[in-house]
């Protein structure tokens, strides 16, 4: 599950601001238990548990089942989520000015797939799944979800700088996943990023997540395929390459051909990776973030 600073994630964090309902959290993290067995352990009425139990299930953090047993039908809850992000407001760098430009991820320049893989617009999929000839249909500039398990996707991003602006940093942000058939939330992958040729590193994607839906995964797409990504960040500065504040290599702004009218940014799963788990990239209308990747130049003007 990932979350955000804000008001709609406010339900999860009022549902773990309670130490009954984190010992709820850890029980059911062993095994899935009733109402009745949760009051018995934590010596509590079966009232009080109940409404602890209804805010978990109202966070989206368990979800309770109807199953037969030997005394009726007995009502089951299950935790249904292992891990939790939440991404904070980006960093703001008054020391520089910036422009951004958005992305879309299916205007690719170049590719090289293999199945599983696909793309889809908002609306349908994009020809048939697991044919990477599709890659080159036209309806490929609408997709918003693309996916493959080894290869890789490369972009041409235009450089907006002018002359007497100088690159202070530059910040790309997108959601992942890994790729699995339909879906796998413990699914690990060796996804490598380059820009202009060069190795920026590689990040391995803990899963392909479907625990719960995606906020902005359209209704026709089914519950058992990948719902969302991690929302994640590389830095490029005259230090080395960030991911999300950690260092990914010592890769740094001078090293490459940052001055060019076109960069090149390529996302990949390489065949000799030691989990090729391939990749899941999300744009508008899937996943949790409302946007395509998005490049944000930093930059400082030339006296």
């Amino acid at each position: 599950m990932q979350l955000d600073i804000s008001k709609d994630s406010l339900h999860v964090y009022e549902a773990l601001a309670s130490e009954t309902r984190i010992q709820i959290l850890n029980l059911l993290s062993q095994s899935s238990m009733n109402i009745k067995e949760l009051a018995h352990a934590l010596h509590m009425s079966s009232a009080i548990i109940t409404r602890h139990i209804n805010q978990l299930e109202n966070a989206k953090l368990i979800r309770t089942e109807k199953i037969p047993g030997k005394s009726g039908i007995q009502k089951i809850s299950k935790l249904v989520v292992d891990k939790i992000e939440i991404t904070f407001p980006t960093t703001i760098y008054p020391n520089f000015k910036m422009r951004s430009l958005e992305l879309p991820v299916g205007h690719y320049t170049d590719y090289n797939v293999t199945p599983t893989c696909g793309l889809a617009s908002s609306k349908d999929f994009i020809g048939h799944v697991d044919e990477p000839k599709y890659f080159m249909d036209a309806r490929r500039m609408d997709a918003q979800i693309i996916w493959f398990t080894q290869g890789y996707l490369e972009y041409k991003v235009p450089n907006p700088l002018q002359k007497g602006e100088q690159m202070e940093l530059l910040e790309i942000n997108f959601e992942i996943a890994s790729e699995f058939p339909y879906s796998n939330n413990v699914w690990p992958s060796d996804i490598t990023f380059y820009l202009n040729g060069h190795t920026l590193g590689t990040w391995t994607c803990p899963g392909n997540f479907s625990d719960i839906r995606g906020k902005y995964t359209p209704s026709w797409w089914e519950d058992a395929n990948s719902q969302y990504g991690l929302f994640k960040t590389i830095r490029i500065s005259k230090h080395g390459t960030h991911f999300d504040g950690e260092i990914l290599s010592a890769l740094a702004l001078d090293d490459l051909d940052i001055t060019a009218e076109l960069l090149t940014f390529r996302i990949a799963v390489e065949k000799d990776a030691k989990n090729i788990g391939g990749t899941t990239i999300f744009g508008k209308g899937f996943g949790n973030h409302q946007k395509d990747m998005e490049f944000k130049f930093y930059y400082s003007e030339k006296c």
